[in-house]
């Protein structure tokens, strides 16, 4: 297939990059020789410069090692966005060892299954997590636990976020456990000397990452040390304008979501920006943030933009130091676009990815060219192609799977070969997202292939029904699913959340559907619900939808 969408780049981006084959911690140690003093991360009131974060890092990573543990055995995280969070994971890595995140919200089950999938020696959790991890760790290969606080980096005149409750004491029950260490003590034992760990970019592994499991159970993705920092590097040279060691990053992305790690944690470092830390996203604290500490990036979720502009209180904080904002995990509205680029006057493109693929594969241009609905075109030095059922490339403007390619895609599935073979097929990476390319080399995504509704012989996509639901004046946020009908099959019901102070009935949405898509499309039931389950990240979880729906058939 031709490669249409080069007459696109813009003329700062090349398209073909030399990758350094190093480590992906170098970020952190380059910015830090760069840019010692300047501000690298700022957690409710206390910041730390690119110095004191490479030495902590340091004493992380070389008081592991003499655990010991060595390069390439695997460190679990589990911690939300916190300082400890960014100091483990590059130490991590500077020790080379293999990162493994985990969303601190798992449940004991969750979080067994995965520990004892990837084999992790060590774990680092917070103090308040810490009653999770012990009652599982014996039906795990955990061996060493670090149990830090987030009092350990706040100043003392900063109160605690709401969203963070009361800390676990450890100075008791967990520090008499063999293998327990708390946080401090961890650093003092480790010295401030930069790792000399030799490693293998494009074959060793730096994070093992799982899916979401939004489509069955997660699988962990082999991510090397060239996979990620060639996706970190795209994405910085995506976003050309941005300055060396001047710009702030809203850290609302968790980074134990493979989207906020690259987009956020892995790009701040690179450019030796300040991430401004968000353990948990809360719409009005973000509104503040902005105002207060004026971000000039601010990657994040449609479900996150959507509720900033819906807040009652938006029109009192300013928030115009928002320049560039990129929006992943889901499908992004035009409606939501237009309104949240009017509110700051910055850029929201919409973009793509997969935690296969580290994860970023295609984006929209922020300064140049774009297609409102489209994920825009190829990141650099990867190329993309929609084909069909036996892998043939189909027409220009016909759907088909997305199937893509570079140096960012992963090595493979964690202990799973099968898996991995029915994804990676001669270097190319099977998405299973349906897609069309239109004449100019833009990509559109039609919906997840596990999504498609199938009513009546009808092909039925649920992004295309959301769509027209978000344009609707008193929707916030709405998800579309197959349910089950004996007719035909299936049958599309919408789930709808209001905005705030909004009367809409069920007939109405009808009405407005039927004005706007094809008879068959058209929803034949609608529900209306407070709040719309959600995964860590933001992402509406359909399937969770489907299942309620089945209960209450």
């Amino acid at each position: 297939m031709a490669k249409t969408w080069l007459a696109h780049y813009p003329e700062e981006v090349p398209s073909s990059f030399a990758y350094p084959q190093e480590n992906l911690a170098s970020f952190l140690v380059h910015s830090a020789q760069s840019f010692p003093n300047n501000p690298a991360i700022w957690f409710f009131g206390r910041t730390m410069s690119y110095r004191e974060l490479l030495d902590a890092s340091c004493r992380f990573a070389n008081a592991v090692r003499a655990f010991p543990l060595a390069k390439g055995e695997r460190l679990a995280i589990m911690l939300p966005n916190c300082p400890q969070a960014v100091i483990a994971y590059y130490g991590a890595l500077l020790a080379g060892l293999v990162v493994v995140q985990h969303n601190p919200m798992y449940t004991e089950r969750e979080l067994k299954h995965q520990l004892q999938d990837c084999g992790a020696k060590a774990l680092v959790t917070l103090d308040e997590l810490w009653p999770k991890v012990q009652h599982i760790q014996r039906e795990t290969d955990v061996e060493h636990v670090i149990v830090a606080s987030v009092r350990d980096y706040l100043p003392p005149t900063a109160a605690l976020a709401e969203s963070t409750s009361q800390a676990w004491d450890i100075g008791g029950s967990a520090q008499a456990q063999q293998g327990v260490i708390a946080w401090n003590e961890l650093l003092m034992q480790g010295t401030s000397d930069v790792p000399e760990i030799e490693i293998d970019a494009t074959e060793d592994i730096a994070l093992i990452q799982y899916t979401g499991g939004t489509t069955g159970v997660p699988k962990g993705a082999m991510l090397t040390h060239l996979n990620l920092v060639a996706n970190t590097i795209q994405s910085a040279l995506w976003s050309y304008q941005l300055r060396d060691g001047q710009e702030r990053y809203l850290g609302a992305l968790p980074f134990f979501h493979v989207f906020g790690m690259t987009v956020l944690m892995n790009q701040a470092m690179y450019k030796a920006g300040m991430l401004i830390l968000v353990p948990r996203f809360q719409a009005k604290d973000v509104l503040r943030l902005i105002h207060e500490f004026k971000p000039t990036v601010f990657p994040g979720t449609p479900t996150m933009y959507i509720a900033l502009m819906n807040h009652p209180d938006v029109a009192q904080y300013d928030l115009s130091s928002i320049e560039v904002c990129v929006s992943g995990a889901a499908p992004l509205p035009l409606e939501v676009q237009a309104q949240f680029e009017r509110l700051t006057g910055g850029k929201l493109v919409e973009g793509y990815g997969l935690t296969e693929a580290s994860p970023i594969t295609h984006a929209n241009n922020f300064w140049g060219e774009r297609k409102n609905g489209s994920i825009g075109i190829p990141f650099p030095d990867t190329e993309a192609r929609i084909v069909d059922e036996n892998g043939n490339d189909v027409p220009v403007g016909e759907i088909g799977e997305l199937v893509v390619r570079g140096p960012q895609v992963m090595k493979g599935y964690w202990q799973k070969l099968a898996e991995t073979a029915s994804v990676l097929r001669d270097g190319w990476l099977f998405t299973g997202d349906i897609g069309k390319m239109d004449e100019d080399g833009f990509f559109y995504i039609v919906d997840r292939k596990k999504d498609v509704i199938i009513a009546g012989g009808y092909n039925i996509y649920p992004r295309e029904i959301e769509e027209v639901l978000y344009e609707h004046p008193a929707v916030a946020e709405a998800a579309v699913v197959g349910v089950t009908d004996s007719y035909r099959g299936q049958t599309v019901k919408a789930f709808i959340q209001l905005k705030q102070g909004q009367q809409v009935t069920a007939a109405e949405m009808d009405a407005w559907c039927r004005a706007n898509l094809a008879a068959y499309k058209v929803p034949r039931a609608y529900e209306f619900r407070e709040f719309l389950p959600k995964s860590a990240v933001g992402k509406i979880l359909r399937r969770e939808l489907v299942e309620d729906s089945k209960q209450n058939a």
